[in-house]
């Protein structure tokens, strides 16, 4: 049983598992189980390159950009289990925890975070109902995302980037799953607020 279960290996979700993992010393922290499904085989960064993103070197690729954060990931946040080459079909609730079955296993967890891309596409059985077409994309461009108030969708049922309905920002991405990692972290401080800062001293 996972205590937080991430889905798509992008900029949304990595971004919410650096937050998390970067929790570690927190008294609250202790024995969580956290992984992340890098789901997509193909991602949107794929063919980018950034020179309008915060914090990242001008002229670096997308494609470049997605391997280094999973390594980063690896590197200084081991404690996150990092689930590659597996695809979500299906997340069910159970109640008080859901019950997630990719293409080659099962996994339960207490918390999900839906942070794959908005293609309409999107074929994730249990979350179907809540799919709707992006605000604040273009008609034609056929977005989507799923219904959500502060990137909450349901009880223990997260999502962020594109498919929480931002716009197709890398900083906005990034930002999104940080959002959603620190609302988790308050729900397990007990509802205090609280967040995750690296520091030097």
């Amino acid at each position: 049983m996972y205590d937080a279960l991430i889905i798509g290996g992008g900029v949304a979700g990595v971004s919410c598992a650096q937050i998390l993992g970067s929790a570690q010393a927190k008294p609250f922290m202790a024995n969580k189980k956290i992984a992340l499904i890098a789901h997509q085989k193909a991602s949107m960064l794929q063919d980018a390159v950034f020179y309008n993103a915060y914090g990242i070197p001008a002229g670096k690729l997308g494609s470049e950009l997605l391997e280094e954060s999973k390594e980063l990931l690896r590197k200084h946040y081991p404690q996150i289990e990092l689930i590659e080459n597996e695809k979500v079909n299906s997340v069910i609730s159970q109640g008080d925890f859901f019950v997630v079955h990719t293409n080659k296993n099962t996994y339960e967890a207490k918390i999900v975070v839906v942070a794959v891309n908005s293609s309409n596409h999107f074929q994730i059985e249990g979350l179907m109902n809540f799919v709707e077409p992006h605000r604040k994309s273009i008609p034609h461009k056929n977005r989507i995302q799923l219904q959500n108030h502060d990137q909450l969708v349901t009880n223990n049922l997260y999502v962020a980037g594109t498919l929480a309905g931002h716009r197709s920002q890398l900083s906005i991405a990034a930002g999104s799953g940080a959002a959603v990692a620190t609302d988790i972290l308050t729900l397990w401080n007990n509802g205090i607020e609280t967040h995750s800062h690296d520091s030097i001293r």
